[in-house]
């Protein structure tokens, strides 16, 4: 398979048309190959304009939604950045190659072990990886510049907004299937955020995401 010629149909068939026209995500996207991150099994389909499975029923964005939220982020050289969801590693990759450090957190051991192995091989050092619960937060390293999350909640807890600086910027993807919003959400003072949906979307949510409360009779 010519990986080169479909990382170029990807960009300009998938991203650009979905208003992503900011050139250095382009050229991240071009220099980091997402399929050297995804499962094996699936490298054919890296490129491709699907969600790619992962291992605990967990599955990657698409690369336009990934290229998107880079694109509506807009990382700073010295951002602090939050990812919630290691998952296999590429959009950490993307992260670490835009801020100035990436604290990725995941619930399973295993995601965070692989992703160690893939950051090594990309010389990646400026990652922490750790292996925990981070849907309400990451209260360790905060505040932080950047949070990302890479699964979808039902809602979004006022204490993870919390842990953003002022100036922050966070990519979430809320509501319940088959219809949620990708949101930008831009902390503009000490009690102040602004919330802009960017899209429509639908990604299975992250595990332990606290649930919409439902009124029984």
């Amino acid at each position: 398979m010519n990986f080169e010629q479909a990382r170029s149909n990807m960009i300009e068939q998938q991203i650009k048309p979905w208003d992503v026209p900011n050139q250095s995500v382009l050229d991240l996207i071009t220099e980091i190959h997402r399929e050297d991150f995804v499962p094996d099994e699936y490298r054919r389909l890296a490129l491709a304009d699907v969600r790619i499975p992962l291992a605990h029923d967990q599955v990657t964005m698409t690369p336009k939604v990934e290229a998107r939220l880079l694109q509506a982020l807009e990382i700073k050289l010295d951002d602090e950045i939050l990812e919630i969801g290691t998952g296999c590693a590429y959009m950490t990759t993307l992260l670490a190659k835009s801020g100035h450090h990436v604290h990725s957190i995941d619930i399973h051991p295993d995601f965070t072990e692989q992703a160690k192995l893939k950051l090594q091989q990309h010389d990646i050092q400026n990652v922490t990886l750790e292996c925990g619960n981070a849907v309400h937060g990451w209260q360790q390293s905060s505040p932080y510049d950047v949070i990302v999350l890479t699964g979808s909640v039902p809602v979004l807890e006022d204490h993870l907004q919390q842990q953003l600086k002022i100036g922050g910027r966070m990519f979430a993807i809320i509501g319940q299937s088959p219809v949620m919003e990708a949101r930008l959400i831009k902390r503009v003072s000490e009690n102040e955020w602004h919330n802009e949906i960017l899209f429509e979307t639908d990604l299975p949510e992250l595990e332990g995401a606290t649930q919409v409360e439902t009124f029984k009779f």
